[in-house]
């Protein structure tokens, strides 16, 4: 399939993307666009293919390079990524590795024994810094392929069958030769998508797939500690093996992996599993020394400053981080002061640091002693 888009912006990612992001989001892209969930969507097929073009290129060290450097012209003479003529089925199995390996589930093929199993799905749930806190429970609606339940999952109206394929005879792959007859290749037949058998009159709820896209709806328990990005498996929540391996069903079901997304907190940020916050603190207090009252994700404690403290110091309050995903041990909130210059004083807040800086030799506005100067005067020296 030739195309004038760019790789990157195929798959949605920039240009210095890591080649785990890359996987992700050809993952997603697949999984989204595969016939078998847009049936008679021709524009889906497209994108479908797409992808996989710019996926086979991204990943390869040495193509990348090349079309980093010269684009698509650089490839044109590089056989083995255009799939515009390739079944959909022939294109997952090339790339068996991202639907098998990418969040330890298996690609919707046969496992060793002769098992048949069905695609694993992914979702993502947003829930927030205190829900890491304590865990959550969460509903997911999602949508998947199940058995169709009129036909059976043959794809056939009720009270007909399907017929042998003629262009395969049954067998469900047609062998291609290449190159001068120099080697042969056994693909899915296009004629029959694999399954050995034609639809002579389609079921009119499947449309001939034996598969129906139906919404499904379940409740998500979220640990304590998880991280964003960690996925939440949920086993037997994915689709059924392909009707060309199993008409009915029957086999393994694949996954459901939730991918949680955690908010970003208006306060705290992560580190792990502590948190970090900036409190800001004025002169007197970082002087002086004070107790001050800081938000915690549960409600608030003290933090006691000692005179002297200067701006950005760190304080650590024990166990008001996050609990850590296996152990369950909380982490710490790391405070972080931030000293706060008043833009505006009164006459009387004006005199006050005047007669303070006479103190300090400090002439204010007169080209004395440089507070700057000292503090290069005061590293020098330590």
């Amino acid at each position: 399939m030739p195309t004038t888009r760019d790789y990157y912006e195929v798959l949605g990612v920039a240009k210095d993307a890591s080649d785990q992001d890359i996987k992700r989001a050809y993952r997603r892209l697949a999984m989204k666009h595969h016939p078998d969930r847009n049936p008679d969507d021709a524009q889906s097929e497209v994108k479908f293919k797409e992808s996989a073009e710019a996926y086979e290129v991204l990943s390869n060290p040495q193509k990348r390079t090349t079309y980093d450097k010269f684009g698509h012209s650089g490839l044109r003479s590089t056989p083995g990524h255009d799939f515009s003529s390739m079944h959909a089925e022939d294109i997952f199995s090339m790339f068996e590795d991202i639907f098998g390996g990418a969040l330890g589930g298996r690609s919707g093929r046969r496992r060793r024994g002769g098992v048949p199993r069905g695609y694993d799905l992914e979702t993502e749930l947003e829930i927030t810094l205190n829900d890491v806190l304590s865990g959550v429970s969460r509903d997911v609606d999602f949508r998947r392929l199940d058995v169709c339940s009129t036909c059976g999952g043959d794809g056939a109206k009720p009270g007909t069958e399907p017929v042998k394929c003629e262009t395969c005879g049954g067998v469900g792959q047609v062998e291609q030769v290449g190159f001068g007859g120099m080697f042969r290749m056994r693909t899915s037949c296009p004629n029959c998508g694999g399954r050995g058998t034609v639809i002579a009159h389609k079921c009119s709820d499947c449309r001939g797939k034996g598969r129906v896209s139906v919404k499904r709806k379940l409740v998500i328990k979220i640990p304590a500690g998880i991280h964003d990005g960690q996925a939440v498996r949920v086993t037997g929540e994915g689709e059924p093996p392909r009707p060309e391996l199993s008409p009915q069903g029957e086999g393994i079901r694949g996954d459901l992996h939730v991918i949680v997304r955690v908010t970003p907190h208006k306060q705290f940020e992560r580190d792990g599993d502590n948190l970090l916050i900036a409190i800001p603190i004025v002169f007197t207090q970082a002087a002086l020394g004070a107790q001050i009252e800081i938000p915690t994700l549960e409600g608030t404690t003290n933090l006691e400053l000692p005179a002297g403290t200067q701006h950005g110091t760190l304080f650590r309050v024990h166990e008001e981080g996050l609990p850590n995903l296996r152990s369950k041990k909380r982490g710490d909130l790391v405070v972080v002061t931030q000293l706060v210059v008043p833009q505006k004083l009164n006459e009387a807040q004006k005199k006050l640091l005047s007669e303070y800086a006479q103190t300090e030799s400090l002439d204010v506005g007169s080209g004395g002693p440089s507070l700057w100067n000292k503090i290069k005067d005061a590293v020098k020296g330590s």
